[in-house]
């Protein structure tokens, strides 16, 4: 029995067992564990409540300025925030619209971060955008998703300064090609790391951790229970 008014839940992965613990020498009892890893339904109009009905104000700015590109590929409200899924070929117009259009004056970028789905086939790869607009006192988030086999998205540096060292970090830990910036090299990393770090698909593992008067070895060299 299914409640008519349930969502539909997109489900990208399945996560089994805790700590990387498999087999016999799980004794927690974790390993027979199973998580599913699901993303939100679309949402339909009207998105806004009570104190963020201007949410359908800026979905029908952005749709009416962004028509010819077809930009926004879907709009998803969850947890009382609002995203905007956004086709990278039409980032870098979209992100100016937002900033420049006064309706919507979402001036400073305040966070670029990314996300590694594996299983989420030819969309592996999420670049979340965090906007705040001063002049409205409003906030909302875009998503850009790319594949793995051609890891490229727009950069907004133009348009958003602040994401130009936000822009580098996500290329560093997560190999997203930032086309455009205009210095996309390794922030965090040593120049010459091999692989992005934070995929869920670079092994665990590391160089040991250096202390006063000691050393502890990589994880891979540690005490295995599998």
């Amino acid at each position: 029995m299914v409640p008519s008014d349930a969502e539909t839940l997109e489900v990208v992965d399945v996560r089994e067992g805790m700590f990387g613990v498999h087999g016999t020498g799980d004794t927690s009892g974790y390993g027979g564990m199973t998580r599913p890893v699901a993303m939100p339904a679309p949402s339909q109009p009207p998105f806004g409540a009570e104190g963020t009905s201007w949410w359908d104000d800026v979905h029908g700015r952005l749709a009416t300025l962004t028509e010819e590109t077809g930009a926004i590929e879907k709009v998803v409200v969850d947890r009382g925030e609002i995203t905007f899924f956004v086709r990278r070929e039409a980032l870098a117009d979209t992100a100016r619209h937002l900033r420049d259009d006064p309706a919507l004056r979402f001036e400073f970028c305040s966070s670029l971060s990314a996300v590694h789905f594996p299983h989420e086939t030819g969309r592996e790869l999420h670049v979340v955008y965090h906007l705040l607009s001063m002049t409205h006192n409003r906030r909302i988030r875009l998503e850009v998703t790319c594949p793995d086999a051609d890891p490229h998205v727009p950069s907004v540096v133009a348009t958003y300064p602040t994401a130009d060292w936000q822009e580098r970090e996500a290329w560093d830990m997560f190999g997203i090609q930032f086309d455009g910036h205009p210095a996309l090299t390794r922030i965090l990393m040593p120049d010459d790391w091999q692989g992005h770090p934070q995929r869920k698909d670079y092994p665990l593992g590391g160089i040991p951790v250096e202390y006063k008067g000691g050393t502890i070895p990589s994880p891979d060299q540690r005490r295995s229970y599998s």
